[in-house]
């Protein structure tokens, strides 16, 4: 619940719309990240492997090689991945050139890549298929860039009643998937989550969306993937999150980028950068989500076409001491 705690930073840079929200908080996330070593080297990345984030658990979201994808095809793509160090992706709903489920996981195999996780579909009538399509290509969760319907609506017009609905479809999206032997079902954040405020009409409570699904989630079916940058854009203290539900929150987007105050939301997407390059500060982050997090995904959003922000990105993580 948001009382002395609170999901939103004291600073509330970008909460005008929530100035109702009266809560006590911790400061916004501020000041330069740590330097990653020069990534002209592709074996940069294993020299550092294991005294940071290990590459077992570094992901890549797929997503971020959208526009090159169509440049050089799915397989560039991997083979890139692999040749830097990556051992895993995380695709997002794409046919990939209209291969099957069985095709990727081959292609998948030849490059030494396994995919843990995945944006696909939440439509709970053909489930089915994306449980099938999941447990093919090897998923460890299955979950979207965003919720199980009825979802938040981007627009802050979302009740109380719509939150707990998703939530409840969470459930049962991720009991299905538990007992498939995909593991968990996980929702994505964007900003809007934490700029969304419902009251509970029992108890006259205001909190944002992201604390009603945290809230009415079973833990044994639902797991939360945190986008760092996202929640930072919104005015979130990400380390005190991670510390009070790090036990929800198994996955996380690593995704970085300027933070000004006149900012929120997709016009952002011009500030984002390397992994390491922006303001948000990943040493405290990296503390508060070990132990706790099991796949760290890279990505960002409308990345340039070449290899530098995949290849940066892994170094910095992998080499970063803290």
């Amino acid at each position: 619940m948001i009382k002395d705690n609170t999901i939103v930073s004291g600073t509330a840079r970008k909460l005008a719309a929530a100035a109702s929200l009266a809560v006590a908080a911790t400061a916004v996330l501020a000041g330069p990240a740590v330097a990653a070593p020069a990534s002209g080297n592709a074996n940069a990345a294993a020299e550092c492997a294991g005294r940071s984030v290990p590459a077992s658990k570094i992901s890549f979201q797929l997503y971020s090689y959208a526009g090159w994808q169509q440049e050089v095809g799915t397989e560039g793509i991997l083979a890139e991945l692999a040749e830097i160090g990556y051992k895993n992706v995380e695709p997002f709903g794409a046919s990939y050139e209209g291969r099957s489920a069985e095709e990727f996981r081959d292609l998948l195999k030849e490059y030494g890549l396994k995919a843990p996780s995945a944006h696909g579909s939440t439509a709970e009538t053909t489930f089915d298929e994306t449980l099938a399509y999941a447990k093919t290509i090897g998923q460890k969760y299955t979950g979207s860039g965003g919720w199980a319907s009825p979802g938040i609506n981007r627009d802050g017009t979302s009740t109380y009643a719509d939150v707990l609905a998703t939530a409840e479809a969470m459930n049962r999206l991720g009991q299905l998937s538990t007992e498939a032997g995909t593991g968990k079902h996980f929702g994505h954040n964007h900003w809007w989550e934490f700029t969304t405020l419902v009251t509970n009409p029992e108890t006259g409570e205001r909190t944002t969306a992201y604390e009603v699904l945290l809230a009415n989630t079973d833990p044994r079916y639902v797991a939360f993937q945190l986008d760092v940058f996202w929640a930072s854009d919104a005015g979130v203290d990400v380390v005190d999150l991670l510390e009070r539900y790090g036990d929800r929150i198994e996955l996380l987007h690593i995704k970085d980028g300027a933070l000004p105050d006149n900012t929120l939301g997709f016009q952002s997407f011009p500030l984002l950068t390397d992994v390491g390059e922006g303001d948000i500060e990943w040493g405290p982050i990296l503390d508060a989500a070990q132990g706790h997090v099991k796949y760290y995904v890279i990505e960002r959003d409308g990345a340039p076409a070449t290899r530098e922000f995949a290849e940066d990105s892994f170094n910095f993580l992998t080499c970063y001491s803290y």
